[in-house]
């Protein structure tokens, strides 16, 4: 599982001109399956978005997680960050997991995430989808479980 997180100072997830999800400081997380995730990776990736020491603290370092500013954490799907682009110019889809078990994990996600942490917002599966924020620092990770 991957999550390419972007520190923000808010972010919204639109679907068809209606907002579907939004918080205001926190993490937006574009989430990608692969074939070889389980809910193990579920957890794991968790505690890595509510864990994750990139917000600042009073001396200005990065030494504050999510959870450690209450802030809000938005979970978007996007299988594409699954995609293989090591060759040619188009990307391969073969490397992401097949929708149906995307989709569950990414619900199990949400769900783990609900029971864990206050603020949890997403967008909808399968969706298109168009993604607004304010990335705050600009501060951007790629996160592996």
């Amino acid at each position: 599982m991957k999550a390419l997180i972007q520190r923000v100072r808010n972010a919204r997830v639109d679907v068809a001109g209606e907002c579907v999800g939004a918080i205001n400081q926190g993490l937006l997380a574009l989430v990608g399956v692969e074939p070889q995730d389980t809910p193990a990776s579920v957890a794991k990736l968790l505690h890595k978005l509510l864990n994750y020491r990139v917000f600042s603290d009073a001396d200005g370092k990065m030494n504050c997680s999510l959870k450690d500013i209450d802030g809000g954490l938005l979970l978007v799907s996007q299988f594409t960050l699954a995609a293989d682009t090591k060759n040619g110019l188009r990307p391969s889809f073969s490397s992401a997991a097949p929708p149906a078990q995307g989709e569950a994990l990414f619900a199990a996600l949400v769900e783990l995430a609900r029971a864990q942490h206050r603020q949890v917002a997403t967008g909808r599966f399968g969706a298109d989808m168009q993604v607004q924020l304010i990335n705050d620092g600009p501060v951007t990770f790629l996160l592996e479980a």
